[in-house]
């Protein structure tokens, strides 16, 4: 496909041109700068044509701090895959320093660009995106990406120079959302599954920020990653745009296909693990554990059983989970999660038909779920399954009672055994039948 990368000095707009064009809020946006670290792509699709578009940190050749340096690695990354690139620069602060050093750079790749000059909302700064050609694109675009203005002609240069061979489109994939707390290897695990350094990593607890998703194929099967940053506490997100992180990483658990909480072998499971895994219980979507690190672990025969036992007890909720102990620094297990993926994808979808889920009822939902006296009045009248994602079944009873919650569990346990619904929770709703004394 296509590509086009989005790059600049930090703070000139990149990530709202990004969502601009990508109709998205996928990109961190705010007056922080420095908000976006690693690279994220976004399909765009323009007059029967499409193309991916990269966003990128904001640039600073010479600045040797760790992350900067690791922004810059992704950034000439970005220009290195693209077919074109976007060199953004502020038409209110005019021609900088650091403008010509980015420009230098796009020279030294040899790859085609354009400039667009952005927060032109003004007639008067109508000239001043004259300056700007100095830095040596081929054209200069100027754009007010907050307020929508200059895009259309931007992105009909863009599509004009899309071959036709290029403009292809992916197809069926599944979502795979990678969540947990900072710093548990979350960067590392996609890192490792795609063979290079998508993703920024490094000993700094919230390196990432925005949420990376990458599209790659494994074994005739398009799969989607997504990174996302690692969720903290409320009261230790101080930063803005750790907060937007949060809210992106909950947004992505939502859209997800599958969900992988990933936890630290070598911590154990914490309460904030198991706040996090709540989320994608709560969002109904399947639910791998992953216990990384587990190359760090000195392991004996119950090791592993011990490890599992004392992470169930602390998030009881998820025991529909599997459970996966690997490791992302050696590899261990780490491509083993991608068939597990796909096939708790399948079980969420699996669809009973009525008249079978109501033989399921009359044979298998237990003396408990049908009375004491069920020959003569059983409290199941009859059962269908009116959802997939999660599986939901609504069960109308005779009475006014609903089940006990063991005995919910217990038809649980007995659906999962009987029709799979692997990795999946299931929902479970009651329709009690109204008594005499509620219908007058």
């Amino acid at each position: 496909m296509y590509r086009v990368a989005i790059v600049g000095r930090p703070n000139v707009g990149k990530s709202t041109l990004f969502n601009r064009l990508g109709r998205t809020r996928k990109a961190l946006v705010g007056d922080e700068p420095g908000m976006t670290r690693d690279r994220i792509f976004q399909v765009v699709e323009w007059e029967g044509k499409q193309f991916e578009v990269m966003d990128t940190g904001g640039i600073v050749p010479d600045d040797n701090a760790v992350l900067p340096e690791k922004v810059l690695e992704q950034a000439e990354l970005a220009i290195h895959d693209a077919d074109l690139v976007l060199l953004m620069v502020d038409a209110r602060a005019g021609v900088t320093p650091l403008d010509l050093e980015v420009a230098v750079l796009l020279k030294s790749s040899g790859k085609e660009f354009l400039v667009v000059a952005n927060k032109v909302d003004v007639e008067a700064l109508d000239l001043e995106v004259y300056q700007f050609y100095e830095l040596g694109g081929e054209r200069v675009f100027p754009v007010s990406a907050e307020h929508r203005l200059g895009i259309r002609e931007l992105v009909d240069e863009v599509v004009r120079k899309i071959p036709e061979s290029e403009s292809v489109t992916f197809g069926d994939e599944i979502r795979i959302a990678i969540i947990g707390r900072p710093n548990v290897g979350k960067s590392s695990l996609v890192n490792r599954l795609l063979g290079k350094e998508r993703v920024i990593v490094t000993d700094v607890p919230g390196t990432t920020r925005d949420s990376v998703d990458t599209h790659f194929n494994y074994q005739d099967t398009n799969y989607r990653l997504v990174d996302t940053a690692g969720i903290r506490r409320k009261g230790k997100t101080e930063l803005m745009a750790e907060k937007l992180s949060v809210i992106m990483a909950r947004k992505n658990i939502e859209q997800a296909d599958v969900v992988l909480l990933l936890l630290d072998a070598t911590e154990g499971a914490t309460k904030l693990d198991a706040a996090i895994g709540g989320y994608a219980d709560e969002a109904g979507r399947p639910v791998v554990v992953v216990v990384n690190k587990w190359d760090l672990i000195e392991k004996d025969t119950h090791t592993q059983h011990k490890l599992e036992q004392d992470f169930r007890e602390r998030m009881k909720f998820l025991d529909y989970a599997p459970m996966v102990f690997a490791s992302a620094k050696t590899g261990q297990r780490v491509f083993k999660l991608l068939e597990i993926a796909k096939e708790a994808q399948r079980g969420s979808r699996i669809k009973i038909p009525t008249g079978r889920l109501n033989r399921f009822l009359a044979e298998d939902a237990g003396p408990s779920a049908r009375g004491k006296r069920q020959a003569r009045k059983p409290r199941l009248k009859y059962g269908c399954q009116v959802g997939v994602v999660p599986p939901t079944i609504v069960l109308f009873l005779r009475g006014s009672r609903k089940l006990h919650f063991s005995t919910v569990r217990f038809l649980k346990n007995r659906l999962r055994e009987r029709y799979g619904f692997f990795a999946s929770p299931i929902r479970i709703i009651q329709r009690p039948s109204e008594t005499r004394r509620e219908k007058k």
